[in-house]
């Protein structure tokens, strides 16, 4: 691939990148700008911008000058504006002055195709990669990685930082991740002073706050924006009156007299879906009667809860592909959702390829396959399947795949020989993979708990892969008709800039020990206070004293309602709200904790039913009780008791925003000591901590089990386990199951009283003990451990082919691999991190080496790097 090919030409302004326009008015002003266009091109940026078969836009060449001039730079545009170029700029500096540059990444596939395009740049000797299970050319000048990759160097205190200039962040917004964002963070406030960083992000809403945050933490920041999309974006929406007719698309905003899409809806859309409504009013005119798939909204006059028809999905593609709107990315927010669009449409008879097409897709497909896979593995994976579907040109992208089969897909439509692909969300996370039409089946998703709405932020992640910069000049973003659809709802989403970047930033054990490692406590608290965890909190605490005033206001209002004479009627809906927090939350804390015995335990729930019954007693007998007008009191009293709640939220946030990360800290601190990990001292300058060989083991653990693993070790609970029986006992710490139930494995090798069930049933208590005492100080539980792949991974360990274990489990190839990957990196970080801690030393890390080798092969041992 040529350098930057995936930008298209682009518009050249004057040597400086600026228009001159007043500056010939007089001779002093031409002799300035004259002098200006000397100085650009002795600048590094002009050398650069020369060797490009391009163009530079003018926020690329301001990004660039302020690199060039030793800003920090903050780069936020649209996907496919070309932000990338300001990063490549960072790698050219990098080379010219023969200094280190390091491109981090969120996820491993990013990593892996930034790899591949620098490699063919600068050449694979000069280019390195490093991510959880890949390490190539690691000491080269250019090295992509992941960012846990680069947090992990910082905290180990690398030679290869030493040489370090410039980092480059790329898809920075994914700082607000619930599960990996905090690295970001850590990344940004440890890198050393004299490091440049270049991050890339979407165009945020509050870009300006985060831009201030990162000048706080690392001196001068350029903030670079830019909301112009290289490709015009048009909107529409695919509607079809029933399975007999033709899908009809139709825009969703008006257009002006020059043929140009407006701000305002498109009436025409709204009569439609009346229409539609009415249609189907008629045909189920008895309220209740639903058959459809899904149920219309109209513009909420239709007198019936009516369901319109919605448009099959191969009856969108086949449009789409009529109209000449492909290639496109079809989201849907499922992964069965996915693999069932591509059946429907192999089902439908659709073929959108040329026998040429098919024959070359089926020519890459082999060849990428070719030695990377058994041919036993490939049948368990239906690989013949996949393939033949790729060959009609169609696909499936989401994590439920393993690693090759995504990037054949990727590959396949970056050529343009795959038409569609049906994905999931995570595609639109950084994958160079533009189409010229993104449709997006629902505006709601399944979040785990329940179905959202997306927000604009995520919809405007979706379509900002529409349109191919260079090959199309308007790109479409195609909403599906579905159930409860609203236009107004669709253009409140469309709007630019609504999407806020909030921090994710929590202290963990395993961060606690290493700042602890090389800085006093005092100055880890003064590290925390950086994040922009703390920052945003700093911020947002005067909107949280208002809300209080308002609430005290209303409280003091209920009060005077609900007066009562015969004593304070306060107090008792006081002892009402206590008696419900006691009933309610008492016995479901009590279950979630550990005792030492069943005796102990016993005693917790007694004296809880002991509490229970003195409130109920204390309630029964207040004067307030016997009230002839009790129940008009208590109408008003339910008023205050949701108001005196909403106040107790709103002063616990208000409590714990200033000082908040360094009071999690504080909190994670005295965890540690309570458990042996750290020990308190007294020196000139006050209380200090140090860590103990509990400390030392744990800062080497990577995992948000971190202290569950730790404790384990310390015990010696898996010591006596053998390698096959080490890697299925603590795979109860890597795996999440995708369902609400599980936990327990379908059996445990060597039965319910065997060593792998007695030490999974030990893993669970101290994971309990650990979060009984994370709730005691305050702080939010951890994921429960979960042991449902126990035996499944036994199976592995010990041999079995793929097709034996992906029988009969609720897991898919994708699933199986990425836990076992996980847990080969947590083998890993066993068997390298005790011989470092003599107090541990013992056969446990050899074990732990050996699973790990167990683990990782076959198909768990693919890279995705040649």
């Amino acid at each position: 691939m040529s350098r930057h090919s995936h930008h298209a030409a682009r518009r050249r302004e004057s040597d400086t990148g600026r228009s001159g326009k007043g500056m010939e008015d007089s001779p002093s002003a031409r002799y300035q700008r004259f002098r200006q266009g000397q100085q650009y091109r002795k600048s590094a940026v002009a050398r650069f911008a020369s060797s490009l078969p391009f163009d530079l836009d003018s926020f690329q060449i301001q990004a660039c000058e302020a690199l060039e001039s030793g800003d920090n730079v903050l780069v936020a545009a649209p996907t496919g504006a070309g932000k990338t170029v300001v990063a490549d700029f960072a790698m050219y500096l990098a080379h010219e002055h023969h200094v280190k540059a390091f491109y981090t990444t969120p996820i491993k596939a990013l990593s892996n195709q930034k790899y591949h395009d620098l490699s063919a740049i600068y050449g694979p000797d000069r280019v390195g990669l490093l991510t959880g299970d890949t390490s190539i050319n690691a000491e080269a000048d250019i090295v992509v990685m992941t960012t846990e990759v680069l947090r992990n160097m910082l905290y180990e205190h690398s030679n290869t930082v030493l040489a370090l200039q410039y980092v480059i962040l790329d898809e920075v917004h994914y700082l607000a991740d619930r599960f990996r964002g905090p690295v970001w963070e850590e990344v940004i406030i440890h890198l050393p002073k004299s490091v440049r960083i270049v991050g890339l992000s979407a165009t945020v809403s509050n870009v300006e706050d985060f831009s201030a945050w990162i000048s706080s933490v690392r001196g001068s920041t350029r903030l670079v924006v830019s909301e112009h999309r290289p490709v015009p974006l048009e909107q529409h929406v695919m509607v079809q009156a029933n399975e007999h007719t033709e899908p009809e698309l139709i825009d969703l905003y008006r257009r002006d007299g020059d043929g140009e899409a407006t701000t305002r809806l498109n009436p025409q859309l709204s009569r439609r879906i009346d229409q539609l409504d009415h249609q189907a009013a008629r045909k189920r005119p008895s309220r209740g009667r639903h058959h459809g798939r899904h149920t219309g909204a109209g513009a909420g006059r239709s007198p019936y809860d009516v369901e319109r028809f919605t448009p099959r999905r191969a009856a969108v593609i086949d449009e789409l592909n009529y109209l000449g709107m492909l290639p496109g990315i079809y989201f849907i927010f499922s992964r069965n959702g996915c693999d069932q669009a591509v059946e429907q449409c192999i089902n439908a008879g659709l073929e959108l390829t040329t026998d040429d097409e098919a024959m070359r897709i089926r020519e890459i497909v082999d060849e990428m396959v070719e030695g990377q896979m058994s041919r036993d593995d490939l049948k368990a994976l239906r690989f013949s399947r996949f393939r033949f579907a790729l060959e009609e040109g169609f696909a499936s992208h989401h994590a439920g795949m393993i690693a090759l089969f995504r990037q054949i897909v990727e590959r396949l439509f970056e050529e343009g020989l795959v038409k569609v692909v049906f994905a999931t969300e995570t595609l639109a996370l950084g994958i160079n993979m533009p189409a010229r039409s993104v449709i997006v089946e629902k505006l709601e998703k399944y979040d785990g708990t329940g179905h959202v709405m997306l927000t604009p932020g995520e919809f405007t992640q979706l379509t900002g892969r529409a349109g191919r910069r260079g090959i199309d000049t308007i790109g479409h973003a195609v909403i599906v008709d579905h159930k409860g659809f609203i236009p107004a709802t669709a253009a409140a989403l469309s709007s630019k800039r609504v999407y806020p970047l909030h921090s994710s930033f929590k202290p963990t054990f395993n961060m606690a020990v290493n700042l602890l490692y090389s800085s006093s406590y005092e100055t880890a608290r003064k590290t925390l206070d950086q994040s922009f965890a703390q920052w945003e909190a700093n911020e947002s605490a005067w909107q949280l004293e208002s809300q209080m005033h308002t609430l005290e206001h209303a409280l003091e209002g209920y009060e005077q309602a609900a007066y009562c004479d015969r004593g304070d009627f306060t107090q008792f809906m006081l002892l009402r709200m206590k008696l419900s927090d006691l009933q309610k939350n008492g016995r479901r804390e009590l279950k979630h904790r550990s005792f030492i015995s069943q005796e102990a335990r016993s005693h917790a729930f007694r004296d809880l039913d002991r509490q229970i019954a003195e409130v109920k007693w204390e309630q029964q007998h207040h004067p307030c009780a016997a009230c002839p007008d009790l129940q008009e009191h208590l109408r008003w009293g339910h008023r205050w008791m949701r108001e005196r709640r909403e106040l107790d939220r709103v002063q616990r946030r208000y409590d714990s925003r200033t000082g908040s990360v360094a009071r999690q800290f504080d909190h994670i601190c005295d965890i540690l000591v309570e458990l042996g990990y750290l020990e308190r001292h007294q020196s000139d300058q006050g209380t200090d901590i140090d860590l103990t060989a509990g400390g030392r083991l744990l800062r080497q653990l990577y995992s948000e089990q971190d202290l569950v693993l730790a404790q384990a070790i310390r015990t010696g609970l898996l010591d006596t386990l053998t390698p096959q029986q080490l890697a299925a006992a603590l795979s109860g710490l890597v795996y999440e199951s995708r369902r609400t139930e599980g936990g327990e494995p379908r059996r445990y090798p060597g039965g319910s009283t065997g060593p792998v069930a007695h030490v999974c049933s030990q893993l669970r208590a101290m994971s309990m003990r650990i979060n009984a005492l994370r709730e005691d100080y305050g702080l939010e539980r951890l994921p429960d451990v979960d042991f449902g792949i126990v035996d499944v991974v036994y199976a592995w360990a010990e041999g079995e082919p793929l097709a034996v274990i992906l029988h009969d489990v609720d897991l898919t190839g994708g699933d199986f691999v990425r836990n076992m990957k996980r847990l080969a990196d947590m083998l890993q970080q066993i068997a390298s991190a005790l011989p470092g801690v003599p107090e541990y030393e013992g056969p446990l890390s050899t074990r732990a080496h050996a699973a790990q080798l167990m683990i990782n092969r076959g198909v768990v041992a693919y890279s995705g790097v040649d």
